[in-house]
């Protein structure tokens, strides 16, 4: 069976620290099924370890980030039998942000036929904006390109013009922190970063569809110490953010009201958690319904009822959801007809779904990796299958991809650390 090499995708996350290694297999599209339905993706290696080192997606030790690295390289390397050298990392924290840029330029061929040098030449004009020193422009992303003028064209590759402008959302983060990233990364033993992928783009490759993508759509990947949010319309990022609130903050509110530990919390949220408690016949539920705890000592025993739990979880959701909505605010009036999107490790709280239907009044569902053999269900791993993803269609594109132009904006990091 042909296959193309071997890619790892590494999420670098505050609760866990996830690797991924695995090819494309060159085969034939399957009749009746969509790209993302596709299962042409194996997956050779599927690791996590619990993270230390990592606050609200910034990486804040960076000995302990890169040990934990170092022992997933070297369990991947045993899985996939291969030395593994260059990965693709994710990068959090509320310090990236995304803001709207425009480029112009004109056409430089005598025969006015947009090239690719014009295509490059207009995106690095869209990156002229003041910045402060300690800002770092992560990727430029087009959401549209004017050609004399006439804009909605998506690729004005060989069309004649005079002027050639875009539309386009840059994504910027905070250079030390993308430093201590890089450097956690190449102390594990890892010779080359192909790129560092914010984690809602990671996220979002890895989930949502391109129908949803083009209809518009909201993907909100709820980690343990950050929610990431990412809007698409018409094909195209519009917004892009990382709310510093988690799942986590969830867990602490639980282990603090009901005084109990943290693990315990944890296991109280996904077995028993819900948003929000369902109406019931009165007449039915005369007594109050009790969920009992039994700890290894009577004193560790717990007892609460469901409604007190869905008011603890539902309070911490609705501070997620309320942020959401300010950031989708801030583009105004707009339709999205394809909803909300969660995934991630807090997305598999029970109920989770409705709640955020309600909250944000647009349609909801879960959304897991997808394309991949065998089959992964498990929301907490779409940013590491994601990351996979981007990695494996930077090989296969034959025209530069745009992880080129993320490793380059990241060479002055690099050359710090690589002789």
């Amino acid at each position: 069976m042909a296959k193309t090499k071997i890619v790892t995708g590494l999420d670098i996350g505050s609760g866990t620290i996830k690797l991924v290694s695995g090819f494309k297999k060159l085969s034939s599209s399957q009749p009746n099924k969509t790209r993302e339905e596709e299962e042409n993706v194996e997956i050779l290696s599927k690791l996590e370890e619990v993270s230390f080192g990592v606050r609200r997606g910034i990486v804040v030790d960076v000995n302990k980030v890169s040990q934990i690295i170092a022992y997933l390289v070297e369990k991947s390397q045993e899985d996939c039998g291969k030395q593994i050298k260059e990965v693709i990392a994710s990068v959090g924290g509320s310090h990236i942000f995304s803001r709207n840029c425009h480029g112009l330029v004109s056409v430089s061929r005598a025969d006015q036929k947009i090239s690719e040098e014009d295509i490059d030449r207009v995106l690095q004009a869209a990156q002229t904006f003041s910045l402060p020193s300690n800002k770092e422009i992560l990727d430029v992303l087009p959401k549209e390109f004017i050609v004399d003028g006439e804009g909605g064209v998506k690729d004005p590759l060989g069309m004649q013009g005079i002027r050639l402008e875009v539309d386009a959302v840059a994504i910027v983060g905070f250079s030390p922190y993308l430093k201590n990233s890089n450097q956690a990364i190449l102390n594990a033993g890892i010779s080359r970063i192909i790129g560092l992928v914010p984690n809602p783009l990671a996220s979002a490759r890895a989930v949502l569809t391109s129908r949803e993508k083009e209809l518009g759509v909201v993907l909100l990947d709820i980690g343990a110490g950050t929610t990431n949010l990412a809007v698409f319309k018409e094909g195209n990022l519009i917004h892009l953010a990382i709310l510093p609130i988690g799942s986590g903050h969830i867990t602490n509110d639980i282990a603090v009201c009901l005084k109990t530990d943290i693990d315990t919390a944890e296991k109280i949220k996904l077995q028993f958690g819900a948003c929000f408690q369902e109406k019931k016949n009165k007449k039915k539920t005369r007594k109050k319904e009790q969920i009992k705890i039994k700890g290894e000592r009577p004193e560790e025993s717990l007892t609460f009822t469901p409604k007190t739990l869905s008011q603890i979880i539902g309070a911490r959701v609705e501070e997620i959801l309320g942020e959401a909505q300010k950031e989708l605010k801030k583009l105004g009036k707009i339709e999205l007809p394809g909803g909300v999107v969660l995934t991630g490790g807090g997305a598999k709280m029970p109920k989770l779904k409705d709640f955020c239907k309600k909250y944000l009044k647009l349609p909801s569902r879960l959304g897991a990796p997808r394309g991949f053999s065998p089959q992964i269900d498990d929301p907490a791993f779409s940013t590491a299958c994601g990351l996979l993803l981007e990695g494996l269609d930077s090989i296969e594109e034959e025209s530069p991809s745009r992880l080129k132009g993320m490793w380059n904006q990241l060479k002055k990091f690099l050359r710090e650390f690589v002789p």
